[in-house]
């Protein structure tokens, strides 16, 4: 084995944001840095959480990401997670739903029920939760450019079991500016992908009052290869953008405002990621305050769900995996997280299996009930270096935010490039930064094993005969609806579409009356167009 060769390894004199790194702190950086007022617990500025007693008397809820191949094996996988003490549901969706195409699509060939479960139309969605008490069990799916026909089918699968809207509970992520950015699972362009999330937002404020409706994400931003001052600057002017829309649209502040979520990323700097929660909390506090007037504190708070960094999961070693988790998992909890998501060991080679996927809820179990970090709230305060550190970022991610705000706001950011053109140059400088040995990652440039050093692992594997059964499913379902009904609720969504009705009325009666996700995107696609990214660089 060979380590990489700098003096006292893995020692640093910047962090990945760039931010210079002392050998020791005390209170004159304090004093020398921005001034920030960090309140207490459970007060404004949040910046020290949202609760004045953290986590005692509630753990953050227990959500694992999960969804493959079709409803019934990813409803099996529910029920697994949910019986080992799993708190709430996470839906990861296949590339085909994600970008509203039907099972049976030319362009889903080779793709069904490969990355999430695939879902075509009601019935698959009544399969998916089939016994999972919806009212009881909070829902949080990652669907964004179709997101709103997802959320119309999980209502009407609630209206057909009696489930009053307002006993729901979960998040839709509908944050379609992001994919824009980082992931690429767009269909319509920006405004009338604005008006659909707007157009949720005015629905379930009315209708469903406990649901989420938009989870804007920091996660993508940086798994694209962001740094956390970005991904904070990035994901709060999105925030910001669709503030401004549903304003336009007509919607107050204070009755969106408190339904609005947003899901970080927890990278591998244990510490930056601390203090880049608390950074972001307060930021948001001010910017909703100073700039939007929200009044009411529920507006004011930041909440978020965390996901452990899929990207610095690495092939090579594969149980190293399990202590980067464990430890991105502890910076989220002592950075306040309302709800959290843990990797599987095996991500990146293969969707987890069950038993990894086991093993990482057991994770987030040991932080909560054995390690003594949820004792209290905000338990770094206080310290020298985590202070500085979210000093440092609240003021470089406010001058970000600053230049995008220049820039005429996100969207025009994303149109003309420059947000991805960012993007790409940070995941640049840190890719060398890895290949140059001056970033260490265990297994992989330092502490590299002999050859045949690894041993094998299970992987979880989705057989080819998944795409022929659920393409078989979709044609006997289509046969089976009432197709002259169908017919007809299409209708009404593109004439909905052609004007300015809230389309989430239409969408919920159409999926009721058997409509699939493809033939209503068809319909947008048809009214909306579809978007067309510009070049970065151009």
């Amino acid at each position: 084995m060979k380590a990489d060769g700098r003096s006292r390894a893995g020692a640093r004199t910047h962090n990945a944001s760039g931010i210079p790194l002392k050998a020791s702190y005390d209170e004159a950086d304090l004093a020398a840095g921005p001034r920030v007022t960090p309140g207490e617990p459970g007060s404004f500025p949040f910046l020290r959480g949202l609760r004045p007693d953290g986590y005692r008397g509630r753990l953050w809820t227990m959500r694992q990401y999960a969804g493959f191949a079709t409803a019934a094996e990813s409803n099996a996988r529910y029920r697994y997670l949910l019986a080992r003490g799993q708190t709430g549901l996470s839906v990861a969706f296949d590339l085909p739903t994600q970008l509203g195409l039907d099972s049976d699509a030319p362009q889903a060939r080779g793709e069904v029920g490969k990355v999430g479960v695939a879902i075509d139309h009601v019935r698959d969605v009544e399969t998916l939760f089939d016994g999972i008490p919806l009212d009881e069990v909070t829902v949080s799916m990652t669907i964004n450019a179709p997101a709103a026909i997802l959320l119309a089918m999980v209502l009407a699968v609630a209206r057909r079991r009696g489930i009053p809207f307002a006993k729901l509970g979960g998040t839709t992520q509908n944050d379609v500016l992001k994919e824009y950015v980082a992931r690429g699972t767009y269909i319509f362009p920006p405004q009338p992908s604005m008006r659909l999330v707007t157009d949720v937002m005015a629905y379930c404020a009315a209708e469903v009052p406990a649901w989420n409706t938009i989870s804007i994400s920091g996660y993508h931003i940086r798994e694209a290869g962001s740094t956390a001052v970005e991904e904070i600057a990035f994901t709060l002017s999105n925030a910001k953008a669709y503030l401004h829309a549903a304003i336009a649209s007509g919607l107050d502040i204070d009755a969106i405002a408190p339904r609005i979520s947003f899901f970080w990323n927890a990278h591998n700097d244990f510490f930056e990621e601390i203090a880049k929660f608390r950074a972001a909390r307060y930021l948001w506090a001010h910017i909703i305050r100073d700039e939007f007037s929200a009044r009411d504190p529920r507006s004011q708070m930041l909440r978020f769900h965390t996901q452990t960094g899929g990207s610095t999961l690495t092939a090579q070693e594969p149980d190293n995996n399990v202590v980067r988790v464990a430890l991105q998992a502890l910076a989220a909890v002592l950075g306040g997280t309302q709800s959290l998501h843990t990797n599987g060991k095996d991500e990146a080679l293969a969707l987890p299996t069950a038993e990894s996927a086991r093993l990482a809820l057991r994770t987030q179990q040991i932080i909560g009930y054995e390690s003594g970090a949820a004792d209290v709230a905000d338990p770094l305060a206080g310290s020298y270096y985590v202070e500085t550190l979210t000093a440092d970022l609240i003021e470089r991610a406010s001058e970000l935010i600053e230049q995008i705000d220049e820039l005429g706001g996100s969207i025009a950011a994303i149109d003309s490039g420059w947000m991805q053109g960012r993007i790409a140059e940070s995941a640049y400088l840190a890719q060398q930064a890895i290949e140059r040995g001056d970033a260490t990652i265990v297994g992989v440039n330092a502490f590299v094993e002999a050859e045949g050093g690894d041993v094998p692992i299970a992987l979880q594997r989705i057989d080819e005969s998944i795409e022929r059964e659920q393409i078989a499913r979709l044609e006997r379902y289509r046969r089976e609806r009432d197709a002259n009904l169908v017919e007809r609720r299409l209708h009404e969504v593109r004439e909905g579409a052609a004007g300015s009705a809230n389309l989430m009325v239409l969408f919920v009666e159409a999926v009721d009356a058997g409509a699939t996700i493809g033939e209503i995107c068809d319909v947008l696609r048809a009214a909306f167009g579809r978007y067309v990214p510009a070049e970065v660089g151009a």
